[in-house]
C-alpha cells in the first residue's frame, strides 16, 4: 500500500478521534460495531458517521457488512496514527521517498525538526509473500489468535528493543531513536546492502569482520536467526552495520546450533561466490568439534564462550515479556514439585510392595518352621517305634481316633486364622505407614453408606474370605 502523506494535512481531530476509537475497539472486535465507535469516541457534537465516511474515502479504515456493521483500520491507518504520534513529540517532522521494501516491511526516508536524515521502518506482517508468522516467528506465544497489525506492533517493539541493546554494547547496529506502534525510528545508514556490491578491496577483512559479528553476539547470547548479505550494509570505507533484528533468538534456543549453523554457511557461500575466496562449506566436519574454528575457519557453536553477556535473559530473546518469563519459572517450579511428588509417589508404592513382600516371606517362613515340627515330630515317634521293638517291649503308639484327628485339624486351622489375622495388620500398618497416616478414598466415603447394600456385601465377602 503506498503512502501518501498529503492526506495527512487535511486530517482534523475528529478524524484521529474516530481512528483511535476504531483502534481501541480492535482490542477485543475482529470488526469493530459503528455503535462502539461512536460510543468509545463521543465527540462533542457528533458526526461519527459523517467522519467515518470520510475516512473510508481516503482508504484508512475497511467496512465490513457480512456479520454486521462494523469497520477495522488498515495499515493506512495505523501508519497515520503512528505518524501523527511521532510528529506530536517532535521526532520527525517530514516523511520522504521509500528507500526499500522487503517481505515485512517498508523503509522510508524521514527528516528530524533539525534536518537530520533519518530511516523510519513499518512492519508490514501480512503480505502474500510471508504469511506464515505464526510459524516462523514466535510473537504470538501462547496466543491461538492473532491480528496482523498487532503483530506488527510486537516486531516493532522487539526490534527497537534489541537495536537498543545491541547499540549500548558497542555493536555495528543502526542508533535506535524512538518507537510508536509498528513504526521504528533509526540513524541512516549511509551505504549500500552487500548484496550490490560486485567488488571489494579488502574482501578477506570485511569477511573476518562479519564472521566476528556472529561469533560476537553468539557470546552475547543471542543468533541473528536472518544474517545474510540482504541485512548487511556497508559503506565506501567497507565498514559493516547490520540490520534487521525482529527473528533474533537466544542461545538456549533448542534450534540454536542450526541458525547459527545457517547464518555462517550464508556467509560463507556469498563471499565464496562473489568474491572467489577459497574455503570450503561443509557443516558435516565442524559438528562436535572441540576448536573454535577449523583449517578453513569455520567456528563451531559448542566452542563459543557464553560468558560476555546475557542479553537474551534481559531482552526475553525467546519472544516472551519479563513478566511472562517469571510465570514460565514458577511453571518450571510447579513442575518440579510434581516430579517430587511423583517421586514421593513411586517411592511409596515401592515400600509398599516391599513390605508386602516382606510380609509374605514371613508367611511362608513361619509355615515352612510349622512344616519342619511336624516333620521332626514324625521322624521322632517313628525312632521311638523302632526302639521299643528292637527292646522287645510292647510299648505301641496308640491309635488315634477320627475325632481326634478332627480336633488337631481345627487347632490347624484357627492358628492358620490368628496367623493371616496378624499377617493382615502388619500389611494395613505398612501401607498406613507407607502413605504417611493419610486414609484411603475408601476410608473417607465409608460412612456415607453405613447400613447399606455395599457394607452387607463387604461383610459377605469377609466371611467367603474367613472360610
Amino acid at each position: 500500500m503506498k503512502l501518501d502523506v498529503d492526506v495527512l494535512r487535511y486530517l482534523s481531530k475528529d478524524d484521529f478521534r474516530v481512528l483511535t476509537a476504531v483502534e481501541m475497539g480492535m482490542r477485543n472486535h475482529e470488526i469493530v460495531p459503528a455503535e462502539l465507535i461512536d460510543r468509545i469516541a463521543s465527540l462533542k457534537h457528533g458526526g461519527t458517521y459523517k467522519v467515518l465516511k470520510n475516512l473510508l474515502k481516503h482508504k484508512l479504515l475497511h467496512h465490513d457488512s457480512s456479520k454486521y456493521d462494523g469497520f477495522r483500520l488498515t495499515y493506512l491507518g495505523y501508519d497515520f496514527l503512528a505518524i501523527k504520534t511521532l510528529v506530536n513529540r517532535g521526532v520527525i517532522s517530514s516523511v520522504g521517498r521509500k528507500l526499500g521494501t522487503g517481505k515485512e516491511s517498508d523503509i522510508y526516508e524521514v527528516a528530524a525538526e533539525d534536518g537530520t536524515v533519518l530511516a523510519m521502518k513499518l512492519h508490514r506482517l501480512g503480505r502474500v509473500s510471508f504469511r506464515a508468522v505464526k510459524s516462523k516467528r514466535d510473537y504470538l506465544r501462547h496466543r491461538s489468535s492473532f491480528n496482523w497489525l498487532y503483530l506488527s506492533r510486537l516486531a516493532a517493539l522487539k526490534e527497537f528493543a534489541f537495536m537498543k541493546a545491541l547499540e549500548e554494547h558497542e555493536f555495528p547496529v543502526p542508533n535506535a531513536v524512538d518507537c510508536n506502534r509498528h513504526c521504528v525510528i533509526m540513524s541512516l545508514v549511509q551505504g549500500y546492502p552487500l548484496v550490490q556490491v560486485k567488488e571489494l578491496q579488502n574482501p578477506e577483512t570485511v569477511f573476518e569482520t562479519v564472521l566476528g559479528v556472529i561469533v560476537r553476539l553468539a557470546e552475547h547470547g543471542l543468533i541473528h536467526c536472518d544474517f545474510n548479505e540482504f541485512n548487511i550494509m556497508i559503506d565506501d570505507d567497507e565498514k559493516v552495520t547490520v540490520i534487521d533484528f525482529p527473528q533474533m533468538v537466544s542461545v538456549s534456543h533448542r534450534n540454536a546450533q542450526m541458525y547459527f549453523d545457517r547464518d555462517v554457511e550464508c556467509i560463507f557461500k556469498f563471499f565464496q561466490k562473489r568474491f572467489n575466496l577459497s574455503f570450503q562449506v561443509s557443516t558435516d566436519d565442524n559438528e562436535g568439534s572441540d576448536a573454535d574454528t577449523d583449517e578453513t575457519g569455520w567456528p563451531s557453536f559448542s566452542s563459543i564462550s557464553k560468558s560476555s553477556g546475557f542479553l537474551d535473559k534481559e531482552l526475553a530473546a525467546s519472544g516472551f515479556s519479563r513478566k511472562d518469563q517469571e510465570g514460565i519459572e514458577k511453571f518450571i517450579e510447579e513442575d518440579i514439585d510434581d516430579t517430587d511428588s511423583d517421586r514421593e509417589e513411586s517411592e511409596d508404592k515401592q515400600f509398599v510392595e516391599s513390605t508386602e513382600a516382606n510380609v509374605k516371606g514371613l508367611s511362608s517362613l513361619h509355615l515352612e518352621e510349622q512344616e519342619e515340627q511336624t516333620s521332626n515330630s514324625d521322624e521322632d515317634g517313628v525312632e521311638v517305634k523302632q526302639w521299643s521293638c528292637e527292646a522287645g517291649q510292647d510299648n505301641r503308639p496308640e491309635i488315634q481316633d477320627d475325632s481326634d484327628k478332627e480336633e488337631d485339624n481345627q487347632s490347624a486351622i484357627e492358628n492358620d486364622a490368628e496367623l493371616n489375622k496378624s499377617l493382615n495388620k502388619q500389611r494395613k500398618r505398612a501401607v498406613a505407614a507407607a502413605r504417611g497416616g493419610r486414609r484411603s478414598f475408601a476410608s473417607r466415603n465409608s460412612y456415607k453408606d453405613k447400613g447399606g447394600k455395599s457394607s452387607q456385601n463387604s461383610r459377605i465377602q469377609k466371611q467367603l474370605c474367613s472360610w
